[in-house]
């Protein structure tokens, strides 16, 4: 008899396309079914996952976590070419996100291989160990 293969809540997280994090608080609720191991720890069945990866698979390609599941990063904002301008050996891409812009410095090369352009939908792809915070309030 076949048993379905178990995966650890960080295997099934990178399946999915979603953090560690978010599927330990779908453990926690109920919402995603797990076996527990001798030592009280989650394993979930994959087979317990195919619900979520075909509703994602449902949604249109730019809503879809699919792209997730091909890049380490997780943050990853979605958004409309504003404008690219490529002057020497470098890019500028600017992304309007909802009701704000996000302006990337990438190479000339990687922007003429990506075939930008404005008016197309791409994301911004964001790795870093600095995330600064400005208070814009005036109290």
């Amino acid at each position: 008899m076949a048993t379905t293969p178990l995966l650890t809540p960080r295997e099934a997280a990178h399946m999915l396309g979603i953090s560690y994090p978010t599927i330990k608080q779908w453990i926690l609720s109920g919402k995603l079914k797990t076996v527990p191991t001798p030592g009280g720890h989650h394993r979930i069945a994959q087979s317990a996952l195919k619900p979520f990866v075909a509703k994602d698979k449902a949604k249109p390609a730019e809503k879809s976590r699919e792209r997730y599941r091909r890049v380490s990063s997780r943050n990853q904002l979605v958004g409309k070419v504003v404008s690219v301008k490529i002057e020497g050996l470098l890019a500028q891409v600017v992304l309007q996100i909802g009701e704000a812009e996000i302006t990337s410095i990438i190479t000339a090369d990687a922007a003429r291989e990506l075939r930008l352009k404005k008016g197309d939908t791409a994301a911004a792809l964001v790795k870093s160990t600095d995330v600064m915070i400005e208070r814009v309030d005036e109290t």
